[in-house]
């Protein structure tokens, strides 16, 4: 029939105005994303205790920690870098973390114009954004 495809997507477009809106109105209002989302990593410094199990855990090798003694001989978080830009966000490392001080967070605002903005300073983001949730 001549105009069966007209009337089939006239019927599609009728359904849908007649449902409610589903947009989002994004950044003005944030998304209510499910827990199952990850979309960025957090690190709670003081409970890292540099056993290095994420780094080994990462299947593209993202993170790069270093870690020195302290005068009582236990290991002291220095560093801890990831290269975001490779980062899966698959969770193998938070898995592999014995103190839960790695985490999947379900912040998305990520983007960045220039690459080198992709490799994160995990201890400073921490600081950051525990200076965030005082203000709040």
């Amino acid at each position: 029939m001549f105009g069966k495809g007209l009337a089939t997507g006239l019927k599609i477009t009728l359904k849908r105005m007649l449902q409610p809106n589903i947009t989002e109105f994004y950044p003005d209002v944030k998304a209510d994303l499910p827990k199952t989302v990850r979309s960025s990593m957090g690190l709670e410094p003081e409970k890292c205790i540099s056993c290095n199990l994420c780094a080994m855990a990462c299947p593209n090798k993202v993170i790069e920690l270093t870690s020195e003694k302290d005068e009582n001989n236990k290991k002291v978080l220095k560093t801890y870098n990831m290269d975001v830009g490779r980062c899966l966000f698959c969770g193998l490392c938070t898995e592999a973390c014995p103190t839960k001080a790695l985490k999947v967070t379900q912040e998305y605002e990520n983007a960045v114009y220039h690459p080198e903005h992709m490799q994160w300073d995990m201890i400073k983001r921490a600081k950051e954004v525990s200076r965030k949730e005082e203000k709040e």
